[in-house]
């Protein structure tokens, strides 16, 4: 039976792997998995069908038929398709975070979501962006990427998002701020945020954007992988 090829690409916020799985997807015509936004989906759903959170049966049902697709454009935020219709605007709203929260502790929605997203490892293949992708969830991908950089670079790129949005913040405030959440991160019992033992780190700090997708087709290339990979 053919394995449908993986390229996983997991690290931190302000890292950059959504932008570069974006670039990857749209090279190698493969489709695309921002796993980030799957939580946030299901709450989406959720509270679109008025289903209660106590109800874990009807969760787990909503959470297995997931009708969710994403679409990556250059030099664009990948864009969210729940049933059909773009929801990146509803997944950012505070009711929708909350409710995320709440169903992610959930070990039967965490199951189910689990399955979902295997199930987007389809013909002609999957780029997979996350935090755990490499590590939980596609852990035969052909190729497993970890993207990471320094808090420091993390917060200048997100104070700069924020300034881009007319919204003031504090350069050592974010640092501090994104220096406890990685310690959270990567000590967690439950899927910890760390490289696969196969995983190829690149630390983005002096890179761009394309200096960081070079190399990963490089390591495409290098991996003897590129005739399996064409469009």
């Amino acid at each position: 039976m053919k394995t449908i090829p993986v390229i996983t690409v997991d690290g931190p916020s302000g890292v950059g792997k959504g932008t570069t799985a974006s670039l990857l997807s749209n090279h190698l015509g493969w489709h695309l998995l921002d796993s980030g936004a799957i939580y946030r989906a299901l709450a989406l759903k959720v509270l679109n069908t008025d289903a209660e959170t106590s109800d874990i049966d009807t969760l787990v049902e909503l959470a297995k038929n997931l009708e969710l697709r994403f679409e990556s454009i250059i030099g664009e935020p990948t864009l969210v398709y729940l049933d059909g219709e773009c929801v990146n605007h509803d997944l950012r709203q505070e009711s929708c975070g909350n409710i995320a929260s709440i169903v992610a502790v959930i070990p039967e929605v965490r199951a189910a979501l689990l399955q979902r997203q295997k199930d987007f490892r389809v013909e002609p293949g999957l780029v997979a962006d996350g935090r755990d992708m490499g590590t939980v969830v596609f852990t035969d991908a052909q190729i497993k990427i970890y993207l990471t950089a320094s808090a420091k670079e993390r917060a200048k790129r997100r104070y700069k998002q924020l300034k881009n949005k007319g919204v003031d913040g504090n350069i050592r405030a974010l640092e501090k701020e994104i220096g406890a959440r990685d310690a959270r991160d990567s000590n967690r019992k439950v899927s910890p945020l760390v490289p696969a033992d196969d995983a190829i780190v690149i630390d983005t700090s002096d890179l761009s954007i394309n200096e960081v997708f070079q190399l990963c087709i490089e390591m495409i290339d290098k991996a003897g992988l590129k005739a399996n990979l064409e469009r």
